[in-house]
């Protein structure tokens, strides 16, 4: 049997510090080792294509996207309503983008989420259920995984931290949503404690609270570092010099970061929010306020039995999220997919005109 053209079309790699980017080169890395014998792997090159998948909303893609005459698969990294926090832009601008962003997953003919708490949503704005599939992220334990004692130790000096400190890490883009200003706070509660923030201004200018977080960033309290934007070969060792990844995000998808935290066995502390119940099994520990983080941390440093549990909680994430799991998955899914052309080609145009009718119903409710 011939392998199966996949063209691939990602600009995820351009902007470095974003989780999508390395969702990006674990799915593609995924598929080239574990299934090179079934399916072809074509990287932003024009030609034909048995299957076109589209990991990032550029204008360019939006053409190839719309005139495709092969089924299209759309990957869902964030919805409208997630950019609320994210990045800051006039008024009418961030509306039309809204709309531009609805319009790819409209014309895809699966979209593709990592986080099953966004099935409902992309139905509410026109994308038909049996067209919305759940495929969660992972990353290879080859390359997150815990390190010697002496290797941590080491990693620890060739960032000025000390060896006995207990360091609270936390990783993102540096934006309102993140909780980074909670971050900070929590971290003046706990002056004793050493906090670590790895991820910069992907967005510049135009990030969300940028003048506050950038002043933040400058001056931050002297149990604080900002260690800006880390390359991800790099990202190994930081969360081998963490003793827990803290994350009080207000919004997210499906961090990279929590999948890559738990292959060094690093606990997990997350701001209480739905979408992690389904995807983490209730494997980490959470709190709603400033005074909840500020407690949980101090218990995992003073009493190591907790700590051994919260340990545990990340191995058990880790040994969910397999390489062999996910690949699995996409493999029966790329062949669906591909097997189904004709019925995907037939019902496009009325799928899309569907859709396109719900929006304008949508918004007609709005005003």
């Amino acid at each position: 049997m011939s392998k199966k053209v996949i063209s691939v079309l990602s600009r995820a790699d351009s902007v470095d510090g974003q989780g999508v980017g390395s969702a990006y080169v674990e799915q593609v890395n995924l598929l080239q080792k574990g299934a090179s014998d079934l399916f072809e792997m074509r990287i932003n090159k024009k030609g034909k294509a048995d299957l076109i998948h589209v990991h990032t909303v550029n204008p360019e893609f939006y053409h190839t996207f719309a005139h495709a005459k092969s089924p299209t698969v759309m990957y869902c990294h964030v919805l409208p309503d997630t950019l609320d926090g994210s990045i800051k832009l006039p008024k009418l601008f961030f509306g039309i983008f809204k709309r531009y962003l609805v319009s790819f997953y409209t014309h895809a003919d699966y979209v593709v989420v990592v986080n099953p708490i966004f099935i409902e949503p992309l139905i509410k704005l026109g994308v038909a259920s049996d067209r919305v599939v759940y495929i969660p992220n992972f990353v290879d334990h080859n390359t997150f995984r815990r390190l010697s004692d002496d290797e941590r130790n080491d990693i620890r000096r060739k960032y000025a931290i000390k060896e006995k400190a207990f360091v609270v890490l936390g990783v993102g883009q540096v934006q309102t949503r993140k909780g980074v200003k909670d971050f900070v706070e929590v971290a003046k509660m706990n002056p004793t404690m050493q906090f670590v923030w790895a991820g910069g201004f992907s967005f510049k200018g135009i990030t969300d609270g940028y003048k506050e977080l950038k002043a933040i960033m400058d001056n931050p309290p002297s149990n604080v570092k900002f260690l800006g934007i880390v390359p991800r070969k790099d990202m190994n060792e930081i969360y081998n010099l963490a003793d827990v990844l803290f994350m009080p995000s207000y919004n997210e998808l499906f961090p990279m970061a929590i999948l890559e935290a738990v292959n060094s066995n690093t606990p997990l502390l997350l701001r209480d929010l739905d979408l992690y119940k389904n995807i983490l099994f209730g494997d980490y520990l959470s709190g709603n306020t400033n005074e909840d983080f500020a407690s949980i941390l101090n218990k995992l440093a003073a009493d190591p039995a907790y700590f051994a549990k919260a340990e545990g909680y990340s191995q058990n994430i880790a040994s969910y999220y397999t390489a062999e799991h996910v690949l699995k998955i996409w493999i029966d899914f790329y062949t669906k997919v591909i097997n189904d052309k004709d019925n995907i080609l037939k019902t496009r145009k009325a799928r899309i005109k569907k859709a396109k009718a719900i929006q304008r119903q949508n918004r007609r409710t709005k005003q």
